[in-house]
């Protein structure tokens, strides 16, 4: 079965899950006519993610990104459960976005193996954890896939579909279409790796971030800065690698080649962070990490991160 065939199977979704990233995902969902339903272990907490998801609806409506009829038929095919059994028995497809622990997720995925119809793909949220390894428990390995969105999932385009050792690549390519159908940017990654594809690229710039500021080539603050007000800030719609592209490949292999040797290039985190997490600086929950949030509001910070990203959308949506 082809996967654009595959695509118009997804009628119904369980979505596990009321923390920061279920809500926004049956959402996302919900938005491409798939009836979502969020499931938690309590009826007051998935009622609870309901809400939460009909708020970001209004937010994304008020920013003129859904229409009015759209959002009420999305707000039609939003529900809760706190029944395990009676909603992932005949669902299409399940999300979950459960905490990371592996012993918990081969478990989980191991019951959803068993409680859901054969036909059903099964999917995990883990921003890291080996897809194969979630799978490992199952007898239908081939059904379940990583779908990593990135954080606001609500806002964020970007979902990241990673394929395990045993997945059917044609239930990869389903699932992009879906998710296109429900106006993300899903991108596939072929092979099982620790960070996927975003966070090891992410995790390469952070830790050359602390090896900078280790090293006393410059602070916290000019790292973010120059993080911000430069190449960060045309990279929505400028890729990395269109930009070496674009620059010339023989000048871009020189300075590669030139500043290559004095990277940071230990297997490990530079011990800056790990002399933070010594000191229990970890970061705004404590008051202080690589910055001092006594002197600055994380939350004032998210929202201007997410007022930057509905201004980004409404612009090229």
């Amino acid at each position: 079965m082809g996967a654009n065939r595959l695509a118009g199977q997804f009628k119904t979704a369980a979505v596990i899950g009321t923390g920061m990233m279920g809500p926004g995902i049956a959402l996302t969902l919900a938005l491409g006519g798939v009836k979502a339903t969020i499931l938690s272990r309590s009826v007051e907490t998935a009622e609870a993610g309901v809400v939460k998801a009909r708020a970001q609806l209004q937010l994304l409506a008020d920013a003129g990104l859904v229409p009015a009829e759209k959002a009420t038929r999305a707000v039609s095919l939003l529900a809760a459960s706190a029944d395990f059994d009676s909603a992932v028995a005949d669902v299409d497809l399940v999300i979950e976005s459960a905490p990371e622990d592996m012993a918990f997720k081969q478990d989980l995925f191991a019951r959803l193996d068993a409680a859901t119809k054969t036909e059903a793909i099964l999917t995990s949220n883990t921003s890291g954890l080996s897809i194969t390894a979630i799978a490992s428990k199952c007898q239908r390995p081939d059904r379940v896939l990583t779908t990593h969105f990135w954080n606001p999932p609500h806002l964020m385009p970007l979902v990241e579909i990673v394929c395990g050792e045993k997945s059917d690549p044609a239930k990869a390519e389903a699932i992009k279409t879906l998710l296109a159908e429900c106006g993300k940017k899903p991108v596939v990654v072929k092979r099982d790796t620790p960070g996927q594809l975003g966070n090891r690229l992410q995790m390469a710039l952070v830790r050359e971030a602390a090896h900078i500021i280790e090293s006393g080539i410059a602070d916290a603050e000019a790292v973010d800065e120059v993080v911000r007000s430069g190449f960060g800030l045309r990279m929505p719609v400028y890729g990395l690698l269109e930009h070496m592209d674009i620059v010339g490949l023989e000048m871009s292999t020189s300075i590669t080649e030139y500043v290559s040797s004095d990277l940071y290039s230990e297997r490990r985190a530079p011990q800056m962070m790990r002399d933070l997490l010594a000191k229990g600086d970890l970061g705004a929950k404590t008051g202080r990490g690589f910055h001092d949030w006594s002197k600055k509001d994380a939350d004032q910070v998210k929202d201007r991160r997410d007022r930057f990203v509905l201004d980004f959308l409404q612009r090229w949506s």
